[in-house]
């Protein structure tokens, strides 16, 4: 079993007790007293780079990251940095993260939130806009060609804006062909974790101009930030630079200054 199928096995494990505990009613409701989402792509769109900050406790390549105690202080010193999304870890077991993370973050800031976790079911997109997230992520290597599919509409249909993610040459026609309009090249491996830092610039020269993209992964500072630029980057996703920085205001201000 890979990494990814392992953390998929995990993820599908606790879905299953949510599930159980609150109805996709009740995330319906939940969800349409909120305010519209927000749409992001204007500013990912907008010439410089645009960079989405990310709330990261840990991860299954490095383990612990950071002690965040309070994600709405981390939340807001991004936004105060100039970050155009801030993405919140909701996965529990391998990340630390949870959605009231996500709900704790939207209380603090008016900043498009990404939820990041691993989709599998439009359960998980309902949950994902009730509690307060703009976007979310599908990983294609995690999803078949159908469930890609639907769970790409499902979100569309709730509002919320698709960061499809890829890490090689067919993933990029099959997200292409359920009309991802915001790509992510992870140039980490998801099922050895290993990273490789030419995988973005190898694959954004297969992706249509009308297509917006962003790198992760494999970004320790503003250099990173400045090369995947150069590359065609419109967007970096960062989390563990940022989370370890003593200051992750002037950290965001720095990777946005080194994109243009």
């Amino acid at each position: 079993m890979s990494v990814l199928d392992d953390i998929v096995a995990g993820v599908r494990e606790d879905l299953a007790s949510r599930q159980a505990a609150l109805s996709e009613a009740d995330l319906t409701a939940a969800a349409e007293v909120l305010p519209p989402p927000r749409d992001p792509m204007p500013a990912f769109g907008s010439p410089g780079l645009s960079v989405i900050a990310e709330v990261k406790r840990r991860s299954p390549s490095k383990g612990a990251l950071a002690d965040i105690p309070d994600p709405a202080a981390l939340a807001a010193a991004y936004d105060a940095g100039g970050a155009d999304a801030i993405s919140v870890l909701t996965e529990q077991r391998r990340f630390g993260g949870s959605l009231d993370d996500l709900r704790t973050v939207r209380g603090a800031v008016s900043t498009p939130l990404l939820r990041k976790d691993f989709m599998v079911t439009g359960y998980q997109l309902l949950e994902a806009r009730a509690a307060g997230a703009d976007l979310v992520l599908l990983i294609v290597a995690a999803l078949d060609d159908a469930l890609l599919a639907d769970l790409h509409a499902q979100a569309r249909e709730l509002g919320l804006t698709v960061l499809t993610e890829v890490h090689d040459e067919e993933e990029v026609g099959r997200a292409l062909a359920v009309g991802a309009e915001l790509i992510g090249v992870n140039a980490r491996n998801l099922k050895t974790l290993d990273v490789d830092p030419d995988t973005f610039g190898r694959l954004a020269a297969l992706l249509p101009d009308d297509v917006v993209t962003v790198a992760e992964s494999g970004i320790g500072g503003p250099d990173d930030a400045a090369r995947y630029a150069a590359q065609g980057a419109d967007v970096v996703l960062v989390g563990e630079a940022l989370v370890k920085d003593g200051n992750p205001r002037t950290a965001v201000a720095a990777m946005k200054a080194a994109g243009r």
